[in-house]
């Protein structure tokens, strides 16, 4: 499942979110829905929400049954499992949950829910949400254009793996390992401990060059790939390793020439303070 953590506002309220590219849906944590509805504190609405599941449970309703776990961020920083549902399952959460803002509630959901569509259908939203967060986060323009252009090349490179018969995130995750592998040295948990990077995105802490250079071996894998016309995990993960190596080759040469390592230790932090020129 490849994820992205947002937080969405209602009215006054917090509420925790994840867009789930490969299902194309919103999940929200349950505690945060109730605290909207009920206008009550996290505690208390964590202990409403208990309550209420056993209820449900008892009842046999298939709400409980399906909801599962995502980790989130919680206000001490830390990612715990969380209660979460997509918005089918919180319209059916409402009514039972007695609420004076269950209609603006719902007005809310299909707000943030269009949002998704209008950007599928125009991607220029898309981007011009993704340049105001970026540029809020601090980051140079010139850093924002490759990393754009990195998203562009990733749904091509995964668009890609799809038309090969690679359907599963779990499928997805490892090929991704084996393409940083590929052109690093560093599996994607190697990589990120070399940052110092938890649960961040890896591509918003990589410098420019670092994204240079995952986009080719993320063009590369792609064109690889389309050049072939068997399917399966085997073949996509044949294709990934050659344009990982690839970009490997491109990587030494570039390091001999300027006797510079490319892989670099430099998290986000480091990156927006150099580009500002601070010291």
């Amino acid at each position: 499942m490849k994820e992205s953590n947002e937080l969405k506002l209602f009215e006054d309220k917090k509420i925790r979110a994840k867009w789930d590219d490969e299902q194309e849906k919103w999940y929200f944590s349950v505690v945060d829905i109730v605290s909207a509805l009920i206008d009550n504190d996290y505690q208390s609405s964590r202990k409403y929400w208990k309550t209420l599941k056993m209820r449900l449970n008892k009842e046999g309703s298939e709400l409980v049954t399906n909801c599962y776990q995502l980790k989130m961020e919680s206000s001490d920083g830390k990612y715990y499992n969380t209660d979460v549902m997509d918005i089918k399952q919180i319209l059916r959460l409402i009514q039972s949950v007695p609420s004076k803002k269950a209609e603006p509630f719902k007005l809310w959901l299909a707000q943030v829910g269009k949002e998704r569509i209008d950007e599928a259908y125009d991607p220029e939203i898309a981007i011009n949400r993704a340049l105001d967060i970026y540029r809020k986060k601090g980051y140079s323009e010139e850093w924002i254009n490759q990393r754009l252009k990195t998203i562009d090349i990733r749904k091509e490179f995964t668009d890609e793996l799809k038309e090969k018969g690679i359907d599963s995130g779990k499928d997805f995750a490892i090929l991704t390992n084996i393409l940083t592998q590929a052109w690093s040295g560093y599996s994607v948990k190697e990589y990120k401990n070399l940052k110092g990077l938890k649960k961040e995105n890896l591509r918003d802490n990589m410098t420019n060059m670092e994204l240079v250079l995952n986009m080719l071996a993320e063009t590369s894998s792609t064109e690889i790939s389309k050049s072939k016309t068997t399917k399966g995990f085997k073949e996509a993960e044949d294709s990934v390793r050659e344009g990982g190596n690839i970009a490997r080759v491109a990587r030494e040469q570039l390091e001999r020439k300027t006797g510079k390592k490319i892989v670099s230790a430099k998290n986000a932090k480091e990156i927006r303070k150099l580009n500002s020129g601070e010291e």
